[in-house]
């Protein structure tokens, strides 16, 4: 009898097991196909009308009309690949940074490394000068990176060495974002009226303003974090059972927190420093793909990656669209979007270890 009811369990969890196999590849399917049709509808959301068809052929060059392969090339293609490329990213890094921390509510926004990323920015901008020269923009990415990575020696310290909650982890990020927030404010006191357009205008974020040497580094930090945790996931999806468990199987997770955590810092601090303070992207795809595949990083990564940039792009073209022709800052879009997902989760996970 015990052996035939252990015969009958374990048919039933592999059925359960091909079935989120089958509905895990189905959403996989249906965000390629939202992603798909946010793209057509961005290409056509403007001022300057016209069909589909002849879009497609303006992103070639090949559109007989000239105005169309201007509009296209230097105004809507750019800013498409660039919400597209930093939602994928931020949505990535938001999936990794909850694994690696094994916390449901960790973000580079609510952890504070967006905000540390977006002082360093800051510094570039109106100490150095950084800003106003696109030659010299890899100077706003290091000092971006600086400071996310300086957000993330605090958090590091404080979850290994101080035993803090999940919930006290991110209230101790929302402390180092006031900081980083104030320090910020603190530079735009003492900038001159040039320096403080320009740190303003990018606080708003921007999704316009990054030109295809910056797409092409974004890009490549994005695909080379996607390849790096897509080649790891199965270590994620060890973690879950917790720290004795992984490193059981062999798993440095020392080593390996580490390393990610270097890679979300520099791939928020290269999106920050392009496009300006958007928040929340990381935390809304990745709890929007767990609520669908659950746990399972073999399909919480794509679909991170995947959802993330569906929201940017169609929040994207809700600023663009909303109060036409006047487009609304999208790190403003973002937070109303993020806000209310973040309390519920808060509310949800009451500060449970």
């Amino acid at each position: 009898m015990s052996c035939a009811r252990l015969l009958l369990e374990n048919k039933r969890t592999n059925t359960k097991y091909l079935r989120n196999q089958r509905k895990s590849r189905a959403f996989l399917l249906i965000m390629s196909v939202i992603l798909f049709f946010s793209i057509i509808l961005a290409m056509k959301a403007g001022s300057y009308e016209t069909s589909v068809f002849e879009l497609i052929k303006g992103i070639f060059g090949l559109s007989a009309d000239d105005k169309i392969n201007l509009v296209v090339q230097n105004n809507r293609l750019p800013r498409i690949c660039t919400a597209i490329i930093s939602g994928a990213g931020l949505g990535l890094t938001g999936c990794i940074l909850q694994a690696i921390l094994q916390n449901p509510l960790a973000s580079s926004s609510t952890l504070g490394v967006s905000q540390g990323a977006s002082f360093g920015a800051a510094v570039a901008i109106v100490v150095f000068g950084f800003g106003a020269q696109r030659e010299l923009g890899i100077g706003v990415s290091l000092c971006a990176f600086s400071g996310s990575i300086a957000v993330a020696v605090v958090i590091l310290a404080l979850s290994r060495f101080c035993n803090i909650s999940a919930g006290g982890l991110v209230l101790a990020g929302v402390a180092i974002s006031s900081m980083f927030t104030g320090a910020t404010t603190l530079i735009q006191y003492f900038a001159d009226e040039v320096k403080l357009a320009t740190l303003v205008y990018w606080t708003f974020g921007n999704l316009g303003s990054a030109g295809w040497e910056d797409i092409k580094l974004m890009f490549a930090v994005v695909v080379f974090l996607s390849i790096y945790c897509y080649f790891y996931r199965w270590d994620y999806n060890a973690l879950l059972s917790g720290t004795e468990t992984a490193m059981s199987l062999g798993i440095n997770v020392q080593r390996m927190t580490l390393i990610n955590m270097m890679l979300c810092c520099l791939t928020s601090s290269v999106i920050v420093s392009n496009v300006g303070l958007i928040n929340f992207i990381g935390l809304v795809a990745a709890h929007i793909v767990r609520m669908v595949v659950g746990n399972n990083y073999v399909y919480l990564i794509p679909g991170s990656i995947l959802t993330g940039a569906a929201i940017l792009l169609l929040s994207d073209l809700f600023a663009r669209v909303a109060i036409s022709p006047v487009i609304l800052p999208i790190g403003a879009i973002t937070s109303f979007l993020g806000g209310p997902m973040f309390l519920y989760l808060l509310l949800r996970n009451g500060g449970q270890k």
